[in-house]
This record gives C-alpha cells, structure tokens and sequence, in this order.
C-alpha cells in the first residue's frame, strides 16, 4: 500500500489506514495544504478532465455502513491517491449524495402484510405479490403498483427492500472523511469548485442512476433525466467514473448516459471507466459483479475505455 512517507505526491496529512474510518474531515488543513500547492486554477486547462464520483458515501464504503460494499474501502484509497498524484491534470470534481427520508417505496415502512409486518432488507417485492395481498403498499397503493409492473417491464432490476442508508442528516450520508479531504485540496489548489448533485429523496421511486429515476414522477422537478447536467458533461476532453456500488447506481449511471449520447460516439469515446475504484454488491444467489462486467464490457464496445487508477490520463 502506498504512504504520505513513500510518494511525494500525497500532502503530509494524508494517512492511508484512515480510509476506512469514520473521524472529523481536517478540511482547513486540506484546504492550507491546497492552497500552497501553488497548481494553476483549472480554468486555464487545456484538455479539460472530469472526474464523477457516484455515492462515494460513508453507509456504501466504511465497513460499518448500513449497506458497505465489499471491496469499497479500498477503491476509495485509490480514487483519493488517484486524484492526488493527477491534481494538476483533474478540472472538476463532481460527486452525487444518495439521500434518503423515512417514507421510500424501497423502505420497510412502505410495505406491510396482513399480520402487520413490515418487510425485512432484501425483501424482493413483485407485482403479482401485491396484486395477490402478500405485500401491501401503506403509501399510494395505486402508483406502488404501477412502479412495481414498470420496474418489471424495464428487466433490469426488481423492487428490492434496502436497509435504511444515506438517511438525510446522517453520518451515513457523508462523504468518506478522507475523500471529502482530497476534494477539498483539489478545490483549493484548483481554484475548482466540486460540484454536488443530490439524488434519491423522491419517495415513489428508486434513484441507482445519479441522473434520472428508475420510472420517471413527471410531478416531481427531479423525476426526470438530468439533461443540463449531461450536456455538460459532454463538454470535457475526458470524464473518469468512480463510485459504490458498481452493480448498481455506477453501472445506472453509465446506462443514462451511454443511452443519452448513443448517437454521438464522439462524446462515448471520451469516458473513461476506473475499473479498480468500484466494487460491485455481494449476493448469496445473484452474481451481480457477473452481470456488471458483462454490461460494461459491451460499453466498451460502444466506445468507453475500461481503465485503472494506475493508467496514465489519456
């Protein structure tokens, strides 16, 4: 494993057995340090490069989150030594927040049967069990049953129950600590302002993709695609993906936007996917790391590169 001690590039707060911990952000310290990095502001970058972090969140990353990946503690140590030894090549640093209220269709809350009890976690809840009474919506019966038949429709995932996670206001919802530091020391040095996209909070859906809902709420103002964020996107040189978890919101993501630019190859060809900055969700009976791979594969094909943390920016 890499130290502060070992590479040059790391600043001198930077301790890599932090990662994985849940401690106070030493932000003016990160901040200090970016600032005498003396780097030049990422307005005057020539090749423009985006970095996108999808739910690089306490509850999916340090071992006692409520829903922590596998393998996620790791991918975030090297995300944070990736942007600290490419400061000076990164322009922006955008990173979504899944935030979560008591009352979602994927709660327990939601659900109740005819002895009154609530589902438990990784609950999977169908159409048919609803039409026949084994599942019963306490919220808006008839839309929870409209999601459920649209989620079927779509093939890609079932409604599942989740644990409760990224609850608004939550230590849950934070970013990791030493991330939120490596963010900051971008910013300063930079003169780069992250960018912050808040996802998950309506209650009739699901959100894995940071830039749509898994079935569209026309009468919510996030419940459709994140168009002004997409045509955005499309503007850099490169954009580089990272995130938790990689079976489901990371690989939701690139659906949205692979889909969104599938008639623009120019746009897919600048992705840049960091194949060992992502772990997948574990499952008893499902591979869903399998299924990822696969899919991503077939990006690949599209135009997206497949790459490391230890590739050369290009």
């Amino acid at each position: 494993m890499a130290t502060n001690q070992t590479n040059a590039a790391f600043p001198a707060y930077y301790d890599p057995a932090k990662v994985g911990t849940l401690y106070q952000s030493e932000i003016a310290v990160a901040a200090e340090a970016g600032l005498k990095a003396q780097s030049a502001p990422s307005a005057h970058d020539k090749k423009r490069v985006m970095l996108l972090l999808v739910d690089p969140q306490v509850d999916f990353i340090l071992p006692t989150g409520t829903l922590s990946v596998p393998g996620a503690v790791e991918d975030t140590r090297r995300t944070i030594e990736w942007i600290y030894q490419h400061n000076g090549e990164i322009t922006s640093i955008a990173a979504s927040l899944d935030s979560h209220t008591a009352f979602q269709i994927f709660y327990p809350t939601w659900w109740i049967n005819e002895k009154g009890e609530h589902p438990a976690p990784f609950t999977t809840i169908s159409g048919e069990d609803i039409r026949n009474g084994t599942w019963k919506p306490v919220i808006d019966p008839t839309w929870s049953l409209h999601y459920v038949e649209e989620l079927e429709k779509g093939g890609k995932y079932i409604l599942m129950i989740w644990p409760y996670h990224t609850m608004i206001g939550t230590p849950g919802q934070s970013i990791v600590p030493a991330l939120s530091e490596a963010i900051m020391y971008h910013s300063a040095a930079r003169h780069a302002q992250p960018m912050w996209l808040i996802k998950g909070s309506i209650p009739q859906t699901e959100n894995y993709s940071i830039l749509e809902p898994e079935v569209k709420v026309p009468t919510h103002p996030l419940g459709g695609l994140n168009t002004s964020f997409l045509d955005m996107l499309s503007k850099y040189d490169l954009v580089y993906v990272a995130g938790q978890a990689k079976s489901h919101c990371v690989l939701s993501t690139m659906r949205s936007i692979i889909q969104y630019f599938s008639n623009q190859p120019e746009v897919i060809a600048k992705l840049r996917f960091l194949m060992d900055c992502t772990s997948s969700v574990q499952h008893p009976a499902i591979d869903f790391d399998a299924i990822a791979n696969a899919e991503l594969q077939a990006m690949s094909k599209q135009g997206m590169r497949l790459v490391t943390s230890k590739d050369p920016i290009n």
